[in-house]
């Protein structure tokens, strides 16, 4: 059995490290209005998150996290600069036999200003490694920005790049597209019968030979898509040298400073990925300034793309070293883009991060010895 109020003690004491840093507390509903989530994240939420029905207020979903009410509360009317703090309960489910807990503990730190993003990234990391410094976890950064700019760098079509971006925080459907893309693959042998019963009927002779319609989407917007799988069989495919550099980036492994000087050389062959390594030298400097090691920081281009899929820009997390089935003590990054969607068009940079205080218990149990 879990020690509820331990667990609850040691999270209140690192929010008292986070209101210390000078963030206001806030709190958020336990539901959440399902259709925020599902337009940000697709039906895949649904995997993940417990909903319920409401008479009056729809489709609702227990908190699977507390970043998107908080941007939400922040965009409709928060001052500026902003930093707030969040204590309590998310819902996740999980995988059968994972042994993970559905209902736990979070801690979180958020920074809404626009007057030095890198100087934010480095904040929120450099606090987040004071407070957990007791526990000699592994940290590791990486760059979500990275991989969107390479995507938006390929000479292909428009069309192609969205479905890459948009599952980019989804490894598989990603390698699976981009192989289709540069030919490595084949479309699958559906998609080729029906390419083929489209040039024999067209687009209309072959909806109205497949009998009633069925489903929430209409004739219209079948044909549309019909048009645009017509459209993207006859795009050029990505060339070889572009999917091996992407291949490269994706790879990446090193320490943050060896990582930059990489990036910088593929920025020569993949110039569109030139701004977003110009604004990783700038969060080096930052995260220098603030006493962070950089030359011995660990650095994944493809850190956070499972699991954090609302970040579009620096990323990182803190983990127990020797211990590959604990699940992370902390991670957060850097989420514009969102603030963008929620915010109706307005914009301000954000960067924030959250600690699960029961792992961080876990880890006193284990040492011995509080944290503070």
């Amino acid at each position: 059995m879990t020690d509820k109020p331990a667990i609850r003690a040691e999270a209140a004491r690192l929010q008292a490290v986070f209101k210390a840093s000078g963030a206001t507390p806030v709190e958020a509903d336990l539901l959440q209005p399902a259709d925020t989530l599902l337009d940000l994240y697709g039906e895949d939420i649904r995997a993940r998150a417990y909903t319920t029905h409401d008479p009056d207020r729809g489709e609702l979903m227990l908190r699977p996290d507390f970043t998107v009410p908080v941007v939400q509360a922040h965009m409709a009317g928060g001052a500026e600069p902003a930093r707030y703090t969040y204590l309590g309960e998310v819902f996740r489910k999980q995988q059968t036999g994972s042994n993970r807990a559905c209902e736990y503990l979070q801690v979180g730190y958020e920074v809404f200003d626009r007057e030095n993003p890198a100087a934010a990234d480095a904040e929120v990391f450099a606090l987040f490694s004071e407070v957990l410094s007791p526990f000699d976890l592994t940290p590791v950064t990486g760059d979500i920005g990275i991989l969107l700019a390479a995507v938006d760098s390929l000479a292909t079509t428009e069309r192609r790049k969205r479905a890459l971006r948009r599952h980019i925080w989804r490894p598989r459907r990603f390698r699976v597209l981009l192989d289709r893309f540069t030919g490595r693959k084949p479309a699958p042998a559906t998609r080729a019968t029906l390419l083929e019963q489209m040039a024999e009927t067209g687009v209309e002779g072959l909806i109205a030979g497949a009998g009633p319609m069925v489903g929430l989407r209409s004739a219209d917007e079948i044909a549309t898509r019909m048009r645009h799988l017509q459209q993207d069989a006859g795009a050029r495919a990505i060339g070889a040298a572009e999917a091996e550099v992407l291949d490269v980036i994706l790879s990446l492994r090193e320490t943050l400073t060896n990582a930059h000087e990489h990036l910088r050389d593929i920025a020569v062959d993949l110039p569109g990925i030139s701004h977003a390594v110009a604004r990783m030298a700038r969060r080096m400097e930052a995260l220098d300034a603030a006493g962070i090691d950089v030359a011995g920081l660990p650095f994944e281009a493809s850190y956070g793309r499972t699991n954090m899929e609302y970040y579009d820009g620096f990323v990182f997390g803190f983990l127990a070293g020797g211990q590959p089935d604990f699940p992370p003590v902390a991670t957060g990054g850097r989420y514009d883009a969102l603030c963008h969607v929620l915010g109706g068009g307005r914009d301000i940079p954000a960067v924030g991060g959250v600690i699960r205080p029961e792992l961080v218990h876990q880890l006193q149990s284990h040492l011995g010895k509080g944290a503070g």
